[in-house]
């Protein structure tokens, strides 16, 4: 393991609730981490934890095996050996690009300085670049000289601290490719904080999901959006519902680990059992993301498009059901349906997931007069 954060907990003064709350997680060599959740969740006080910015109140932080916090010990920023890259991208205005990244190796010897500058502006794409100054640069490469600059010393961890929230959504998009790409070239461990899901899916190889201090799920992306852990990490990620269901399986059924669940989308059978309150529910809610919704012109069971929202390749649609359920649906944007119009939906629940619903009544339960929708069923009955 390289990188080990052991139930580190942050707290500032005046403040009732834990900024970072026993928070662990790890990264392997050459991997690549990322941290979301809402503002006020904690991400960047565990970044600054690790980069030695932020002192921690207990717990321990180990890099490659050399324990930087915790027992006593603090190393300091400066000495742990640990790059960072900033949302604002921290150049120095009046030094050119060559002189922005060769800023932290002074002290070596000139001519292997430029050589890691160079060998740093080919590895970001901008070979041309060193005698520009920032302001002669785009947002874009602009990010890119400040990650230049933050690998020339080749730093242990590199911390990213919401890299991309100043530019444009499509070029954030692209940068965080590219910037997975040089990353994974140079075989750098690196940890990100971003509000944005898409950056996180399209950087990190694991992606940890806070709220209120705590670390509700730490994980892949693709286990994150179908396997989530919580109900917070099922609503925070991804598009979707939370549909209410009852279940009609026998106890026996519930606990092999599946459960069949009568809801207003139809009998779902074959539900994966999501924890432990689940075997004792006589209700759950059945997390239905929008591509577990399919179009389907031939399915008797029909939802109303209330909403739709172009995308390109796709249409988002908000569908309601009869009952007034609101489910959402990616479908292909050339089904081009108005809103009002009444479309065939049928459901893939291969990647279904469960909540216990151990606060509702049975009364509150989609009635079984919603009828079993042809197609909806995962498992044959």
């Amino acid at each position: 393991m390289f990188l080990e954060v052991d139930h580190v907990s942050i707290r500032y003064p005046r403040s009732a609730q834990a900024a970072v709350d026993a928070v662990s997680l790890r990264l392997q060599p050459g991997e690549l981490g990322a941290l979301i959740g809402p503002s006020g969740s904690g991400k960047t006080s565990l970044l600054r934890a690790v980069a030695g910015l932020e002192p921690a109140q207990s717990g321990r932080i180990r890099l490659d095996g050399t324990l930087l916090e915790g027992d006593g010990v603090r190393v300091p920023a400066e000495a742990r050996r640990i790059g960072m890259v900033f949302q604002d991208f921290a150049l120095f205005p009046h030094l050119d690009v060559a002189a922005n990244i060769g800023f932290g190796l002074r002290g070596m010897a000139r001519a292997q300085r430029e050589q890691i500058v160079t060998q740093m502006l080919a590895l970001v794409g901008l070979p041309e670049a060193g005698s520009k100054f920032p302001h002669q640069l785009s947002g874009g490469q602009q990010q890119r000289i400040a990650l230049a600059r933050a690998l020339a010393p080749q730093p242990r961890l590199l911390l990213l601290d919401e890299p991309f929230s100043s530019l444009d959504v499509e070029l954030r998009e692209r940068l965080a490719h590219d910037v997975r790409d040089i990353l994974k070239r140079t075989g750098t461990t690196a940890l990100m904080v971003t509000h944005d899901q898409l950056e996180a899916f399209a950087v990190a190889d694991v992606v940890g999901v806070m709220r209120h201090g705590r670390l509700e799920q730490w994980d892949t992306p693709y286990a994150l959006y179908h396997r989530p852990a919580t109900r917070f990490a099922a609503d925070f990620i991804g598009h979707g519902v939370l549909l209410r269901g009852e279940v009609q399986a026998e106890a026996e059924a519930k606990v092999q680990g599946e459960i069949t669940v009568q809801t207003a989308a139809g009998l779902l059978r074959g539900l994966p059992v999501s924890g432990g309150k689940e075997a004792q529910a006589a209700q759950v809610d059945v997390l239905l993301r929008a591509d577990d919704v399919m179009h389907d012109d031939a399915s008797p069971f029909k939802a109303r498009v209330v909403r739709k929202s172009f995308r390109g390749a796709e249409f988002l649609y908000t569908l309601q059901l009869e009952n007034g359920q609101q489910l959402l649906s990616l479908v292909p944007s050339h089904h081009d349906h108005a809103v009002g119009e009444w479309i065939g939906i049928s459901l893939d629940v291969t990647h279904l997931v469960t909540f216990a619903n151990m606060e509702s009544s049975l009364a509150a339960a989609p009635s079984a007069a919603a009828g079993s929708a042809p197609g909806a069923t995962g498992k044959p009955g």
